[in-house]
């Protein structure tokens, strides 16, 4: 039986854009006619403001709910917050800065109160109590009392991204859906007693292959990703939901059936991009979706659809993969994501040499920063424990990574192989590069291991930028237990190397040609 191939349109409205005068009812309308036409079935969340506004509920209310799903969109805004007798600290109505735009800007107990009445006022609007809950970022605290309180079925939040519109949120899972961690809404849970019973969705259908490194400069380190994502305003020049062949690429690959688990995408726009400009890319993209529907290759449902079919199906996270084995340029790069409830792992080729991109680790006793205290600052972070980041600890001209060779030889660009192929085996990922100064190499992704074989002896050898220091309070490397030690963010974490041997500088070397790193 074929994995399931999932996407969620979802569009999420705003009744107030202080940034430029536009209407933001036609795209609404827009929107609902598009989604009509080519008969596809569409998510829509209203912010507050929205909700309490009669141009849009009118519109909302004569949905069809066997096509439509009406939900929230949880940003906080000055009517929200002055029901709530609470003071208003935005510079407009609705304000995107951190501290008083989303729920980190507040107290647990104000938290609460606004979902209360954001909950209760959609209950006397709708007639029921909302089952889709989204927005950029949202603490766990939240989650878990929407979650308990109120019983819903479905969540979404942002993409990965680092530094783009204030909102960093690094190191979590990289597609499709999780059970998130009690103390941090950006980790899934590796436990059942941490765990959050409701799935969270990773929003925008970010390219798997370009979007980690865009915004990167080598010479002064990241700044800010670019967008390149099914959003028709990408601010790509070249990819994006705006370009065609960008589109068919995306879904071709995203959609290719290896995923280990199923794949997953979120496409829709807010409202207060217009429609204008975004008519032909998104009529597009719908023709698209719908022609797939019609093949039985995409599943086109509702947020909470979604939600409800994973908790039938998992009972605590899967591990998932994303695989791109070709890129949208005809350049020859790769990349696979695999992600589970202990880690998550980018195994990334670039003209023909390959290397691990990324590696983070999740501990369920990570607790994020706005658990406890509130965000003060306009922007916020959400993050888990980096092993390497190919985008933070990249400068000076040093590209992060984990670089394999030849044992004995420096790391070039990572290691050169003729073909990569990819399988699964269960919940395993398996991928195999041929022609390499190793001979053949296997590296096995499974929910507690990277296991490598190679044809001969092989060494990972880590390489990033003295920026680490930013980022890495302390990191030592124990030969003789064979045990990785760092800190960050003030919390102590390990690695072990359970097969291989372990230098001081952190270099892992084959033993018996294998090599068996332990991240549970």
């Amino acid at each position: 039986m074929g994995k399931r191939q999932i996407l969620n349109i979802i569009n999420f409205v705003r009744a107030v854009e202080p940034r430029s005068e536009m209407d933001l009812v036609t795209p609404v309308a827009k929107h609902i006619a598009l989604a009509k036409k080519y008969d596809l079935k569409a998510t829509f969340l209203l912010q507050y403001d929205a909700l309490i506004n009669p141009e849009f509920t009118n519109i909302i209310k004569e949905l069809d709910p066997h096509q439509f799903e009406v939900g929230v969109w949880f940003e906080v805004v000055q009517p929200l917050v002055e029901k709530a007798s609470l003071t208003w600290h935005g510079r407009f109505p609705w304000d995107w800065h951190a501290h008083c735009g989303f729920s980190v800007g507040y107290t647990k107990k104000d938290r609460e109160k606004l979902i209360d009445i954001l909950f209760n006022d959609f209950r006397e609007m709708m007639g029921y109590y909302p089952k889709s809950f989204g927005s950029w970022a949202f603490d766990a605290h939240t989650l878990a009392y929407v979650t308990e309180k109120y019983g819903i079925d479905s969540a979404c939040n942002c993409k990965e991204q680092w530094g783009t519109d204030g909102y960093n949120l690094w190191g979590g899972y990289y597609g499709q859906g999780y059970y998130p961690n009690k103390l941090n809404a950006i980790a899934p849970a590796q436990s059942k007693d941490y765990q959050i019973n409701t799935p969270v969705f990773r929003m925008l259908g970010a390219d798997p292959i370009y979007q980690y490194d865009s915004g990167l400069n080598l010479t002064d380190g990241i700044q800010t990703q670019k967008v390149i994502t099914l959003e028709t305003v990408s601010n790509d020049r070249d990819a994006g939901g705006q370009f065609p062949k960008w589109v068919d690429w995306f879904l071709n690959e995203n959609y290719n059936g290896k995923c280990l688990s199923f794949g997953y995408a979120q496409a829709g726009q807010e409202n207060s991009f217009g429609w204008d400009g975004l008519a032909e890319a998104l009529d597009y993209q719908y023709q698209r979706f719908a022609e797939l529907q019609e093949q039985h290759l995409l599943d086109i449902e509702t947020l909470g659809e979604t939600g409800r079919w994973y908790k039938r199906t998992y009972a605590e996270t899967p591990p998932s993969t994303i695989t791109a084995e070709c890129d949208w340029k005809n350049s020859g790069d790769s990349s696979v994501w695999f992600c589970c409830k202990n880690y998550r792992i980018n195994i990334y080729s670039e003209d023909k040499h390959f290397w691990i991109r990324d590696l983070y680790v999740f501990r369920d006793d990570y607790e994020e920063r706005y658990l406890k205290t509130v965000c003060k600052g306009n922007m916020l972070t959400y993050d888990n424990l980096p092993i390497i980041d190919g985008i933070r600890f990249s400068s000076g001209g040093i590209r992060s990574g984990l670089y394999p060779v030849l044992t004995g030889d420096e790391p070039n660009g990572g290691m050169a192989f003729e073909k990569m192929t990819y399988r699964e085996k269960e919940h395993t990922a398996v991928l195999t590069f041929t022609g390499t100064a190793c001979g053949t190499i296997t590296i096995t992704l499974d929910e507690k291991n990277v296991t490598i074989i190679s044809g001969k002896p092989l060494s990972l050898i880590p390489c990033y930028a003295p920026v680490i220091s930013k980022w890495i309070e302390s990191a030592k490397a124990d030969s003789i237990l064979g045990k990785i030690t760092l800190k960050y963010n003030s919390f102590d974490y390990a690695v072990e190397v359970a097969q291989g041997t372990l230098s001081e500088n952190f270099e892992v070397s084959s033993q018996n040609n294998n090599i068996k790193i332990k991240l549970d």
